[in-house]
């Protein structure tokens, strides 16, 4: 009998705890190696070593119930995918991820034939990670895959380079070789007896595939071959509906297009007399066509909607203007907006590249409202602005007279003198000829939809524009910038160049009246410099600028000359400015400069060479060099060092 210490109850305790925790399988061997070290006698273990191995017999059959019962929950998930969905691809590639993850390999695949073709290629991949094999192609026969398919049975192998059961080829090898594959199972996709296709697993290590991982996947494979059923003869289904309902659909579009065409009749005609804009005619008729509407003016610009680049359109809007009707360009259909011959603008509709005639008439009918709303805002722009242009006048004949008036009087005809706005003088390049009228009618179309103001003053063309408020941050950036596109719309809208000047951005009567002035030395010296049919302003003339401008931008200027080697020196702690400095008051002498900076002739020139990096090859030129030395002068006197 044993002795109460040596009774085996606590390792059967124990052991039974291990199987309803699921423990791993080295856990049981512990016992037993427990009770060894506790000095239990032979009889107790040996009734412990008994215990162990039915334990482990009991765990195994629980391990393997719930294998089972994972791989019933799968295909029982499966079956539910195929019920509920139609879409292939998503049950393809659930099945795929279940076999991978049920026989748990590194990889799995579903390839299909291509009749077309002649081969089969993959269609669905889990786990792999080789572009290579991804979008590897099979010849009928080749590989354990064209064994499965020719036999239309399972084939697995533990180790698939060194198989000679299958034809190899270089194609096939060099794909497994990229995924690193080595044991792989494939088994057929049967539908009556034909096979349609193959489910692989495979693992990147040998591995022997048991008849119990066979069956899986042949089960796996049987619901792959049900959804390619279904889904082709879902597609015979829809293809057969199709069919049918091809005359209806003939109807169907006949009647909707006289539905379309009475619904924009009605449309485009509440629209015009409710004095809507050329933005709520293009939404209207996008609207009715199913596709996109953009409207441009004459030069381009956009009025609505997105635009399309004008040079790609020149010869469609040509093509429309001579045929009086819209026409294809790509996937885009332009029509020419026209009053007579004139060209006001253009049509461009995207997103429907097959327009059927009735629709197509909707799309000018289109054309021809959006002409006669831009002949009425033209109108009415035109005399707006001769009101407006009066106030402009005045604010530049007697702007001190009564500002607070003029500002009211402004505020009455939508012009608010009290927000910043710029002053642009604009003059015909070639002064000669007598195209100041020309001039004025550019600017006016120029602003035409903009709260500007243009009027005729002096010998010159004068716009008042409001400053935007992205634009109010750099006002004097702003005024080049703005110069200078206005001279290339002007120039275009004018037919001939056109030279424009901007003072700056101003509030105000008498500010603005000083702004013009400024502008209109901008212009001056734009002529005398050679520069004519340009624009810009007093700070993009550089050290004229700063005699020209009103506010004198002495550290705008030196910025603009100086900065990069302003910056260096802060930088790294050099002297390339006090070296310029001294090169240029030694007349270009390296061997005085040296001198006076106390250093090798060597030093200045390499300094020079850093100075030509810094502000281009062209920095000792006389032009150049004039500002250079100006801003050297200034930037000394700025900082109060002596010369």
């Amino acid at each position: 009998m044993n002795h109460p210490d040596e009774s085996p109850a606590p390792a059967l305790r124990r052991l039974l705890d291990l199987l309803a925790s699921g423990a791993a399988t080295e856990d049981f061997a512990e016992v037993l190696a427990d009770a060894r070290r506790r000095g239990a006698s032979a009889d107790v273990l040996a009734e412990i070593d008994d215990a162990t191995w039915q334990a482990l017999r009991v765990h195994r059959t629980l391990r393997q119930h719930r294998r089972r019962e994972a791989e019933l929950t799968a295909l029982f998930d499966t079956a539910g995918d195929l019920a509920a969905s139609r879409d292939l691809d998503t049950v393809l590639q659930a099945i795929v991820r279940r076999a991978r993850m049920l026989l748990g390999t590194d990889t799995a695949y579903l390839t299909l034939p291509d009749r077309a073709a002649g081969d089969t290629y993959m269609r669905v991949t889990d786990g792999s990670v080789s572009v290579l094999f991804q979008t590897l192609r099979l010849s009928l026969g080749d590989g354990l895959g064209g064994l499965v398919a020719q036999t239309a049975r399972p084939y697995a192998t533990p180790d698939y380079r060194t198989d000679e059961r299958f034809h190899h080829t270089g194609t096939i090898d060099a794909g497994v070789l990229d995924e690193g594959l080595v044991a792989i199972i494939g088994v057929p996709l049967l539908l009556g007896g034909e096979v349609i296709g193959v489910l692989f697993a495979a693992d990147r290590s040998p591995r022997a595939f048991s008849p119990d991982e066979v069956a899986l996947l042949c089960t796996l494979a049987a619901h792959a071959a049900i959804a390619l059923d279904t889904a082709k003869s879902l597609a015979d289904t829809r293809a057969a509906l199709a069919e049918l309902n091809a005359a209806n659909e003939l109807v169907r579009a006949h009647s909707a297009a006289v539905q379309r065409a009475e619904q924009a009749h009605d449309r485009l005609t509440d629209l015009v007399l409710r004095g809507a804009e050329v933005p709520d005619v293009a939404g209207a008729v996008a609207h009715l066509l199913g596709g996109e509407i953009a409207v441009m003016d004459a030069e381009g610009e956009p009025l609505a909607g997105r635009p399309a680049p004008a040079a790609e359109l020149a010869g469609a809007v040509a093509a429309s203007r001579a045929e009086g009707r819209s026409v294809r360009h790509g996937e885009l259909w332009v029509c020419a907006v026209l009053a007579g011959h004139d060209v006001l603008g253009t049509l461009v509709l995207r997103g429907r590249p097959d327009l059927d005639d009735a629709d197509r008439r909707l799309f000018e009918r289109a054309g021809v409202v959006t002409a006669l709303l831009l002949l009425l805002r033209r109108s009415v722009a035109e005399t707006e602005n001769r009101v407006r242009g009066e106030l402009l006048t005045d604010l530049l004949t007697a702007p001190e007279r009564d500002p607070a008036g003029l500002t009211a009087r402004g505020r009455r005809l939508g012009v608010d003198l009290a927000r910043p706005h710029l002053v642009l003088v604009a003059e015909p390049a070639d002064r000669a000829g007598d195209d100041r009228g020309r001039l004025a009618g550019a600017a006016r179309r120029y602003l035409f939809g903009s709260r500007g103001v243009s009027a005729e003053h002096g010998e010159a063309v004068v716009l008042l524009v409001p400053v935007a408020p992205d634009d109010a941050d750099d006002p004097e950036q702003t005024a080049g910038s703005t110069a200078g596109r206005a001279a290339e719309r002007l120039a275009r809208l004018a037919g001939f160049p056109v030279t424009v000047g901007a003072g700056r951005p101003a509030v105000g009567p008498a500010a603005l009246a000083a702004s013009y002035g400024e502008g209109l030395r901008c212009v001056r010296a734009l002529r005398v410099l050679g520069r004519s049919g340009e624009g810009a302003s007093a700070r993009a003339l550089g050290f004229l600028g700063v005699l020209l401008g009103d506010g004198h931008d002495v550290d705008g200027f030196v910025g603009a000359a100086l900065g990069p080697l302003l910056a260096y020196d802060a930088r790294r702690g050099t002297e390339l400015v006090r070296t310029l400095r001294a090169y240029f008051d030694c007349g270009g002498s390296l061997t005085r400069a040296k001198d006076e900076l106390h250093v090798h002739v060597n030093t200045v020139v390499q300094r020079l060479d850093r100075v030509e990096a810094l502000l281009g090859r062209d920095w000792n030129q006389p032009e150049r060099s004039l500002e250079l030395q100006l801003a050297l002068r200034l930037q000394l006197l700025a900082s109060g060092e002596d010369g």
